[in-house]
């Protein structure tokens, strides 16, 4: 069995899966929109969550909450299922929704998925990726983050499906089943920025939003003299991975919600949001300056001295920055519509 299903890459998986299985069933959004409305973008820091022994650093909310609040604010009616320690019944649930020509969701762990290069198959099992047909006992594989659609076979999904640690994905699988016929993007946006907004400005606890970067900034300045130069190396490398590689987001998110207030500024039709996207780009840009410099960092490569420092100053003045946007954007949508 194998669908009419379009293959399209994207920047990240789990608005570029949900922009698939809606453009399949009629309705085509981008993933920035998605990404815009589901409250994508954010920050935490988590000392007491850990990610290969080292504290989680997060550009994002928790896996599958941006299409959760997508969903709901477009009024799209989702099928959700978890399999704890049930990965056959998985398997064969994931079979009769494909039987059903319908394409799947599906959350994996990285390190099974066999198409992924081997520096890149590590334990982190929130990837999501699209199954959308079965051919000679393979699953076709469409997973936004490749440049094309591929296979895995029973065992290798299986496996990811349900890789164990931090996140399991114990089984999870999602799609449609009921899309409004006239959907109106005005009232889902605002209530997005304003998420958005109100997270990333007013959470109290100094773990998340702009407070969250500079409690870590201040961590990254320590760390040398707290845990030493080899530790501190391997710190560093695992907040450059989060920033780059990890689905969450970092400078790679900063650029797809300048891209969401760029259709933001047409359907709220106020050029102010088109100029507010051009501020957001340069704050990707300052995160992958930061990228750059904390790679050459925790790899020994850096001629600066007070190498640590520096990019603890970097990360301070890019919360300056945030800051700023937010106050700026929270004070543009609460005039919205007035």
């Amino acid at each position: 069995m194998k669908l009419d299903f379009e293959h399209i890459p994207a920047g990240h998986c789990e608005n570029g899966v949900i922009s698939s299985l809606l453009k399949y069933h009629g309705l085509n959004l981008s993933e920035a929109m998605i990404f815009g409305i589901g409250s994508g973008y954010f920050f935490a820091y988590l000392p007491f969550v850990k990610l290969n022994g080292i504290p989680l650093a997060s550009f994002r909310p928790v896996p599958g909450m941006i299409f959760a609040r997508a969903a709901k604010r477009l009024g799209i009616k989702m099928k959700k299922q978890t399999f704890r320690k049930q990965p056959k019944r998985a398997m064969d649930e994931l079979d009769k929704v494909l039987e059903r020509k319908l394409p799947v969701g599906v959350q994996t762990g990285v390190y099974y998925l066999s198409y992924f290069p081997p520096a890149y198959r590590f334990h982190f099992n929130a990837h999501n990726l699209t199954v959308y047909g079965k051919e000679n006992g393979n699953y076709l594989i469409s997973d936004p983050v490749m440049e094309y659609p591929t296979t895995l076979t029973y065992e290798e999904l299986k496996k990811a499906r349900f890789a164990k640690g931090p996140l399991s994905p114990n089984g999870k699988m999602y799609y449609p089943i009921n899309i409004p016929e006239d959907i109106h993007l005005k009232p889902p946006i605002i209530k997005g920025i304003k998420q958005t907004c109100d997270w990333m400005l007013t959470i109290p606890v100094p773990l998340f939003g702009v407070k969250g970067i500079r409690y870590l900034s201040k961590r990254v300045h320590n760390w040398p003299n707290k845990l030493g130069a080899r530790k501190a190396a391997s710190y560093l490398a695992q907040l450059v991975r989060m920033l780059e590689e990890i689905g969450t987001g970092g400078a790679g998110f900063r650029f797809i919600y300048a891209a969401f207030l760029q259709e933001a500024s047409e359907v709220m039709d106020d050029k102010r949001y088109f100029e507010l996207s051009k501020e957001m780009t340069q704050i990707g840009d300052k995160w992958r300056n930061f990228s750059s410099l904390a790679a050459q960092t925790c790899k020994g490569r850096s001629s600066d001295p007070d190498a640590y420092n520096t990019v603890s100053n970097l990360m301070l003045d890019i919360a300056d920055d945030e800051e700023q946007f937010f106050i700026k954007l929270k004070k543009l949508i609460s005039n919205a519509g007035k």
